[in-house]
């Protein structure tokens, strides 16, 4: 029994060592590096990653590559082989990327490849189905570098020089997603930065000097994934420019028909990067193949925000949205998945969570891939098809009879031909409401366990409401008191459910008291000489009223309830007392008393102030109507630490 207790002790020893070591190594930075072989003007790459750390509960932690030659070209493949066209010195850069690994993205540096002698010819092979294309190495992650690279080709029949614009950083957000920090150009192009321009207002002569302009064009893109040809140049441009911070400016000479060239950029992502990982952030790209014509292309490129590089994933357009604007908007969502099997898949269900206040039946399937049309209602389908059922709250995307290799699959070599994904859009209910919401997909391979993606989350801007608010207010410890007041309200813009308010109001208040009172004095001849005062005070005061904040309620779209603090200061007073007497001479001794008009009097006082007379309570209410927005009526009950302690408060509200 001993031999067992130590041994099971030394075992869960090791067993947290372990996971300590490994926790430890996931926070350790990595360095990847590669080995080459130079035959001639062919060299031969292999990379030598760091151990993976797997993740837990996650498929198969692999690593995916992408080599840039230092001549323009690059591959994905894990071991490329690469011919170049002339002798000389190359730089090669390697960027491997992480998936289901816990540890940190690797670090590669890059090595100098000499070409001596040309011992085989170098042929130019067309790899671009487009005359403009986008791509990149990976997804951005918050402070790690990754590489853009932009695919230009001449579609004219002669040589053309012309320009290249690459867009980035969205005005949308207030810290930029992006720093630029490298270009790599190799057929000569040259390049400017948007801040190396002094903005006039103008696009002279299709040179095109831009700037960092405030007020924003009416005109936007939306969709722009195609490179269809436009015209209008200068449109494109102001547009493009209201919607991004930063841009490169390339301009190219000598492109032969048909070239195809690359240029690559170094985007460093900024620690103030959207941490947000569903959100969706775009680069754009124009294309001005003839700087003759103002005839030009545009291309799009949309990236999720990760946190790690996992290629089942789920992002949306929808993750920071303007209440007040978001009633007509469409919302993009998008689902990419892997098969990292050993095998093809031949069936893909994604069961995606569709939060209440968006309509299920309005969504509809923009792109995907494997590209293939909607299922027809007969259940027997023999060809390649996607099909689309609902539950109660999900959506249930089917691809059927399709061919998806696997990433471990024998001779697969193409990564991207492993991942797919279903883009589509949806509207918002008819009854909605301001709150946060969050969607994911389980993803089913076959028969296989489902991979559960992350949460795509949505969520408002606050939104500033002001409201105007007016009413009386009730003093019942005072005779005779009437207080108007009106003022405006400050509060987010249509909470759902719990938010802050505050207030600022001005009152109108007047009261009156009056007190009735004998004073008696004796004279030397013993008799009573007797005054039947009456004092009026009368109160005049513009007052202050401040709710600094409050905390407000809703219970449904009518009903709301709050409670907060309340100062009071008289920003002027008035006070007024008229004392009137009556006289009477009593005689005590006779019995009689004689009342003598001639010696009553009137006598007025009055006395002025200005921020004074500073109260504080808690006060605690309802409203009643349009309780989110729009008119309503409400009361509330304040309690003062001061005299007068108790007031009610009666009011109407608009909140806009």
């Amino acid at each position: 029994m001993r031999i067992f207790n130590a041994l099971f002790f030394m075992i869960t020893c090791f067993a947290s060592f372990a996971q300590e070591t490994q926790v430890a190594d996931s926070l350790q930075p990595r360095t990847a590096d590669f080995k080459y072989e130079v035959r001639g003007n062919t060299v031969m790459l292999s990379p030598q990653p760091p151990a993976l750390i797997q993740m837990a509960g996650a498929p198969k932690a692999y690593y995916s590559y992408f080599w840039e030659f230092g001549d323009g070209n690059f591959s994905r493949e894990k071991e490329p082989e690469h011919r170049y066209k002339k002798e000389g010195e190359y730089r090669v850069d390697l960027w491997v990327t992480n998936h289901y690994d816990n540890g940190k993205t690797p670090a590669t540096r890059p090595h100098q490849v000499k070409i001596n002698q040309v011992t085989k010819n170098y042929t130019d092979q067309a790899t671009m189905d487009s005359d403009l294309m986008l791509l990149r190495n990976r997804e951005p992650i918050p402070d790690e570098d990754i590489v853009v690279v932009l695919r230009y080709k001449n579609p004219r029949e002669y040589v053309t020089s012309g320009k290249l614009y690459l867009f980035y950083n969205e005005r949308q957000y207030k810290a930029d997603n992006f720093e630029r920090t490298e270009v790599r150009a190799y057929h000569n192009e040259k390049v400017h930065r948007s801040k190396d321009f002094a903005y006039t207002g103008d696009i002279l002569d299709n040179d095109v000097l831009l700037a960092n302009a405030e007020d924003p064009v009416a005109y936007r893109f939306h969709g722009l994934q195609d490179s269809t040809e436009r015209v209008n140049f200068p449109l494109t441009l102001e547009a493009s420019k209201a919607y991004y911070k930063d841009w490169d400016l390339l301009e190219f000479d000598r492109m032969d028909p048909n070239e195809e060239r690359n240029v690559f950029f170094t985007l460093r992502t900024t620690p103030e990067m959207l941490k947000d990982t569903s959100a969706i952030v775009k680069v754009r790209s124009i294309y001005v193949p003839d700087e003759n014509y103002d005839n030009h292309k545009v291309r799009e490129m949309e990236m999720e925000i990760v946190t790690s590089h996992d290629p089942n994933k789920m992002s949306s357009n929808a993750t920071i949205m303007n209440y007040r604007l978001v009633r007509f908007k469409t919302f993009r969502y998008k689902i990419r998945f892997q098969n990292n099997g050993e095998g093809p898949a031949n069936t893909i269900r994604l069961e995606t969570d569709i939060p209440e206040m968006f309509d299920k039946n309005s969504i509809a399937i923009e792109d995907l891939y494997p590209e293939c049309p909607v299922c027809p209602k007969e259940p027997d389908v023999t060809y390649s098809c996607i099909d689309t059922v609902f539950t109660k709250d999900k959506a249930i995307f089917t691809f059927k009879n399709i061919y998806l290799p696997g990433s471990a699959q024998d001779n697969v070599k193409e990564y991207d031909s492993t991942q797919g994904f279903v883009k589509y859009r949806i509207k918002l209910a008819d009854d909605f409401h301001k709150k946060k919401t969050k969607s994911r997909t389980a993803i089913y391979f076959d028969k296989n366990e489902p991979v559960i993606t992350n949460y795509a989350t949505t969520r408002f801007l606050p939104g500033i409401s002001l409201g105007a608010k007016a009413g009386y207010i009730f003093t019942p410890d005072r005779n005779n008191n009437r207080e108007y007041f009106a003022g405006v309200t400050l509060s987010p813009y249509k909470s759902y459910r719990g938010y802050l308010q505050a207030e600022l109001m001005v009152s109108a208040a007047s009261f009156d008291q009056i007190k009735k009172f004998t004073e008696e004095t004796v004279n030397t001849n013993g008799y009573t000489e007797s005054y039947d005062m009456e004092s009026l005070n009368e109160y005049r005061n513009i007052s202050l009223y401040l709710v600094p904040v409050s905390y407000r309620y809703n219970l449904n779209n009518y009903l709301a309830l709050g409670t907060g603090l309340q100062l009071k200061t008289d920003l002027s007073s008035k006070h007024c007392v008229t004392d009137t007497g009556a006289y009477t001479l009593k005689i005590p001794s006779e019995g009689v008393d004689f009342r003598d008009d001639t010696k009553d009097f009137i006598r007025q006082t009055e006395s002025t102030g200005s921020f004074s007379n500073f109260q504080s309570g808690l006060f605690v209410g309802f409203n009643v109507g349009f309780a989110r927005i729009g008119p309503s009526i409400g009361a509330r009950y304040i309690y003062n630490f001061n005299a007068p302690n108790n007031q009610v408060q009666l009011y109407a509200i608009w909140k806009f």
